[in-house]
């Protein structure tokens, strides 16, 4: 049997993947609804469990997450359809066409910012501190719903030979360049495509950017530090893997991926804030030691 995904230079075969998990009363649940809401899920442990060692309760991230849902699921479809809008000016209606796919990472970290600082305002909260556990189980969610993608296959990038190459049956697969037509793999009278898993790039990258929080959450000199080492780690590998991805949001007609442009300036103005704050920290501890000395 001719398997459907193929990672062929690691032996890996999954001979069939049904985008459908099962239906209920004739309505279909696919597996990357099931995937993101389980990103969800263990986001929202991840947070708990952090949010115990600053004061938080874990009630609060229950609570919040209830409004993010919400305003990150309008976030990304809003994105999408400002970056795609071709797809949508002939019938409005596909505006709301979710099942048919189309929402984008960053609209839904935008909507979720926003929501936080609304939300800790509201509850008289420490934004920077609530963050800084937020971000931990935004990147745990993340490392599991990009798995959505590879059910879907969706969110790959061109050709390559290389360790981690994907081949997807050509009729599966949409947002196909020349590049990669050019390279179709016949197998048995199967026609394949052989792309970059970007999707696994992003998982791993996220799942590096991860330990690295969580190593350092217990260092940060700062409220708020590690939101700007999330934004900084994850802006440099979004604009790496975006570079490579076939299904990029490009801005009007000049050809620049709006993703990547996003990246390179968040990571210099998170960079530039860093800087900042490490002064700021810097010199106030200097400060202080001045004073003691004085008074010994």
């Amino acid at each position: 049997m001719t398997p459907e995904i193929w990672f062929v230079n690691l032996g890996i075969q999954i001979e069939k993947l049904d985008r459908v998990a099962f239906s209920i009363f004739g309505f279909d649940v696919y597996w990357y609804g099931i995937i993101i809401g389980l990103g969800v899920f263990l986001g929202l442990m991840t947070a708990q469990h952090y949010a115990k060692a600053v004061g938080y309760t874990a009630d609060m991230c229950f609570d919040f997450l209830i409004y993010a849902i919400i305003t990150s699921l309008i976030g990304a479809r809003t994105y999408y359809v400002i970056f795609a809008w071709d797809k949508f000016k002939d019938d409005y209606s596909k505006i709301f066409a979710l099942r048919d796919g189309g929402i984008a990472i960053y609209g839904a970290i935008i909507a979720s910012v926003i929501t936080a600082i609304v939300y800790t305002r509201i509850h008289k909260l420490n934004f920077f501190r609530f963050g800084d556990i937020g971000v931990l189980g935004l990147n745990v969610g993340q490392i599991i719903g990009r798995w959505g993608n590879f059910v879907n296959r969706e969110a790959f990038g061109g050709y390559t030979d290389n360790i981690f190459a994907l081949r997807y049956i050509k009729e599966q697969a949409k947002n196909l360049t020349p590049d990669i037509l050019e390279h179709i793999v016949s197998v048995n009278g199967t026609e394949y495509i052989q792309v970059h898993p970007t999707f696994l790039y992003e998982s791993l990258w996220n799942l590096g950017l991860f330990a690295i929080l969580h190593m350092y959450k217990k260092h940060k000199a700062f409220d708020g530090e590690l939101i700007l080492i999330y934004f900084i780690g994850y802006g440099i590998g979004r604009f790496w893997i975006e570079g490579l991805r076939t299904d990029q949001l490009i801005i009007g007609h000049t050809g620049i991926a709006v993703s990547q442009v996003l990246s390179a300036v968040i990571v210099i103005v998170c960079v530039i804030i860093m800087i900042l704050c490490r002064y700021r920290v810097n010199k106030s501890k200097a400060v202080t030691e001045q004073d003691s000395d004085k008074e010994i």
